[in-house]
């Protein structure tokens, strides 16, 4: 058995216990009895017809009883006595022992004494007795509360009659509460009455509930101006940087929107050169002010729905949805503005590269037709001898012969100049009147070779002998003259090529002509070989040659010199086909190094995006930490971008050497400058939304050692350890907070925190149910209520009061909003506070 149990037994064997219980309850029935207009003098005998005992409990929960007995017979008494007795049971209080709810009460009680004595010397409240004997502890509650009404610096630990003397007198002077027990029975007994201490204590715990109320008003209504100062100039500097954007957006569109291509290359240049500056240069910070726009809009609007507020309605046209659709409207415009670009570059490219072949084949053309028309048109058969016709009849066929060849290159001439036309070639005019003057002349070129033909026909009985070897030399000599311009002209052809696959076709091509040439050679052999006959011929029979060949005028040197020619012109084409692999080679090793990059880049931005949706979550410690975490891990972000800015390097010599395609990556610049704008999108959105849980957190007035309270109150009162409260300890829970509980508000406190009537309280509902009442929030009622204080219960407030009450800012700001009160009975000027508070909420027009 403890000491403890041995004080227990000795108190219910001493009268003077039984004596300090009646005085002490006795004391406590009239602080309550006496707002009613009575009290009692003996506990037994005066509440022993119930109609007191009624009247007390009516005081004390504030509500009605059923109406009571007035008769004296003793019925009557225990009828008032039962009627008592059951609204007490209607409550859930038990008469029998002391079950879980008085002991959740104890322990209420007794946190809440431990936390407002916790910083004073020689206090260590453990108990209801033994750690209340000094009187420091009732001293210190006071001092708390009431710094002005005790020095407690001049206490002493051993004195603990005057520190007892001292916290009566001061408690029933100032605060109202009876002196219920005596200092000397307190010292002199070696264990005090733990429930008359307790009904003691309780009535100071009830005493401070409600003080401050004035200065609570007045720093409600401060901070309720603040906030709306604060919200108007946000929705001033929203509504400019709105503006400026929108404006930016409606000049820069119609300039991405101008289709209009210029006719050279180097202007297209130039514009794609503009266009990259826009990219890099001025969309940049424009991307930066949107992602801006919307962390602000997101921003006001949070706060006026925690100030409840209504919310902010941007002017007409600059709502985010607004500006997110005009910036759809300007990156859809500037997509279609890049690839027109493009388009128009490989277009303009494409004409110079024909409008120069076409050149090239006309001016051959035209060389090889200078003179056929005055030729054709020759009468020389009239005159000529007989075989001089049959050589004429021969020549004109080794022409028939050479003008069939060069029936495809003219049609070459044409196709290319229609490619021309369809290309929209800027000089297209003069093409096709070149092309046209080609295909005249080649009609009239047939024309002319058909009636000479005919001509010839005619006088072909006149052809008697032909000389058999310049004919075949003629004949042989024609279409190897044509190989050999078909050579030249194929080894002089332009190409433009864009990968490394289409130079070695080329190559291969070119190869496989070199492959030709010894078979040529064989054939200008053979050809040579039968002048050679004519030569040896004419020796031997001692002919004068004219050296004239009838029937061709290619002589042998023609055959020779074009085929030095060929052989000239084949490691010149070499040549230049190697210089097109080194060119194709330095793009494709710019593909690579542009793959390299972005097959790092995408994947990164990409990686960072998930990590981002996570990082909230995983990091740990306060709001602040996460704040801080999040911003580090922007800057990493941010430093990050000047692998952005060498990508787009690559990517802009990749353009300049008209590279349009790889094979190495699937990501395009295109899809890296989305991806790294949404990256610093996601990035500042989710800093916005930790900003806004910490504006949360401030606005509702929750410091940081508040939070650590609310938990370490939750988890005392956790007994299963499950996070978990029932009723009962919840109640203790808000008794200990500073909770002043009768049975209707507990029942209403349960309604929020339990809507499901599951018989639990949950971590999450407790705190946004103390987060909700201890914040300063406030509602239009509030702010009337806190006005109402400040006016002296007056309905109108008049601009001395505001002065006096308020700061300067504050005062001056409700003086010139608040209209003048319309009623009777209020002197000049006074102040229409009920109107202002509505206003302040969007409650009316004002």
């Amino acid at each position: 058995m403890t000491q403890e149990d041995d004080w227990d037994r000795d108190l219910l064997l001493d009268p003077a216990w039984e004596k300090q219980q009646r005085k002490t309850f006795t004391a406590w029935c009239n602080s309550h009895l006496r707002k009613a207009g009575t009290q009692i003098e003996n506990i037994e005998e005066d509440f022993r017809n119930g109609l007191k005992l009624m009247l007390l409990l009516e005081v004390i929960s504030g509500e009605r009883l059923p109406k009571p007995d007035k008769g004296k017979m003793r019925f009557h008494k225990i009828a008032n006595v039962n009627k008592a007795l059951d609204f007490i049971c209607s409550k859930g209080v038990k008469l029998v022992s002391i079950g879980a709810e008085e002991t959740s009460a104890k322990e209420g009680l007794l946190l809440w004494c431990q936390r407002k004595t916790a910083p004073y010397r020689n206090v260590n409240v453990q108990n209801f007795h033994i750690s209340w004997k000094d009187g420091l502890a009732l001293c210190a509650l006071i001092h708390r509360h009431r710094p002005d009404l005790i020095d407690y610096s001049k206490l002493r630990k051993d004195d603990p009659i005057g520190n007892l003397n001292t916290a009566f007198e001061v408690a029933e002077k100032f605060l109202d509460i009876p002196k219920m027990l005596d200092a000397e029975d307190i010292v002199n007994t070696p264990k005090p009455d733990e429930k008359a201490i307790m009904t003691y204590v309780s009535c100071f715990y009830h005493a401070f509930a409600g003080a401050e109320q004035a200065e609570t008003a007045a720093n409600r209504i401060c901070k309720v101006l603040a906030v709306n100062q604060e919200n108007e100039k946000l929705m001033e500097e929203y509504e400019k940087l709105a503006s400026e954007l929108l404006e930016w957006i409606r000049r820069t569109i119609p300039w991405l929107e101008n289709r209009v291509a210029e006719q050279t290359m180097r202007s297209m240049q130039q514009k794609l050169e503009d266009f990259r500056d826009y990219r890099r240069i001025h969309k940049p910070p424009r991307v930066q002010e949107k992602c801006q726009l919307e962390i602000n809009f997101n921003t006001l609007q949070t706060k006026l729905r925690l100030s409840n507020r209504p919310a902010f309605m941007p002017s007409e046209g600059k709502m985010v949805s607004d500006i997110a659709n005009a910036w759809k409207g300007l990156e859809q415009v500037e997509k279609g503005y890049e690839e027109w670009l493009l388009t128009e570059i490989r277009r303009l490219e494409r004409l110079d590269h024909l409008a120069e072949k076409f050149k090239q084949k006309c001016s051959m053309h035209e060389s090889w037709t200078g003179g056929k028309e005055d030729l054709l048109s020759q009468k020389d058969y009239e005159s000529a001898s007989l075989m001089e016709i049959r050589a004429l009849m021969r020549k004109h066929e080794a022409f028939e012969s050479d003008l069939a060849a060069h029936q495809d290159r003219v049609e070459q001439i044409a196709a290319i100049a229609q490619e021309l036309n369809e290309l929209d070639y800027h000089d297209a005019a003069t093409v096709n009147a070149r092309c046209q003057g080609i295909c005249d002349q080649w009609d009239n070129l047939g024309t002319l070779t058909q009636k000479r033909r005919d001509s010839l026909e005619r006088v072909e009985k006149l052809w008697e002998t032909i000389d058999q070897l310049y004919l075949e030399f003629a004949k042989r000599a024609a279409p190897f003259n044509n190989w050999m311009d078909g050579a030249m002209e194929d080894l002089q052809d332009m190409f433009i090529v864009h990968s490394i696959e289409e130079i070695q076709s080329l190559i291969t091509a070119h190869d496989q002509f070199k492959a030709t040439l010894p078979e040529a050679d064989k054939e200008r052999m053979a050809t040579m070989g039968i002048h050679n006959e004519i030569l040896k011929i004419a020796q031997t029979y001692g002919i004068k040659l004219s050296g004239i060949n009838p029937y061709t005028n290619l002589s042998p040197q023609d055959i020779s010199n074009k085929w030095d020619a060929v052989k000239h012109l084949v490691p010149l084409r070499d040549q230049m086909l190697q210089e097109e692999v080194a060119r194709q080679q330095a793009n494709e090793r710019l593909r690579r190094q542009f793959a390299a990059q972005a097959n790092i880049i995408g994947p990164w931005i990409q990686t960072k995006m998930e990590e981002i949706s996570h990082v909230s979550v995983d990091i740990a410690g306060s709001l602040e930490e996460q704040m801080n975490s999040l911003k580090q891990y922007e800057q990493n972000i941010i430093n990050y971008k000047s692998n952005i800015d060498k990508l787009e390097g690559d990517h802009q010599l990749s353009q300049e050497s008209l590279i349009f395609d790889n094979k190495h990556t699937n990501y395009t610049m295109e899809h890296v400058r989305v991806g790294w704008e949404q990256l610093l999108t996601t990035i500042a959105r989710t800093i916005n939304e930790v900003e806004n849980q910490i504006l949360t957190r401030d606005a509702k007035g929750i410091s940081q050692e508040q939070l650590n309270e609310f938990r370490a109150s939750f988890n005392h009162f956790d007994r299963k350890r499950n996070g978990m409260m029932d009723p009962d300890d919840f109640r203790a829970c808000l008794i200990s907070m500073g909770y002043d509980l009768g049975e209707v508000e507990f029942a209403r406190i349960m309604t929020l925190v339990d809507p499901n009537n599951t018989g639990v309280v949950t971590f999450q509902a407790f705190i946004d149910f103390m987060t909700r009442e201890t914040a300063e929030t406030d509602t239009a009622e509030q702010v009337m209520a806190s006005f109402k204080i400040l006016a002296s219960d007056k309905n109108y407030i008049t601009v001395d009061e505001l002065r006096r009450e308020l700061p300067p800012e504050q005062a001056e700001y409700c003086i010139s909003r608040m209209t003048r009160f319309i009623g009777t009975d209020c002197p000049t000027g006074a102040l229409d506070y009920i109107s202002f508070s509505s206003a302040l909420y969007g409650e009316s027009d004002l």
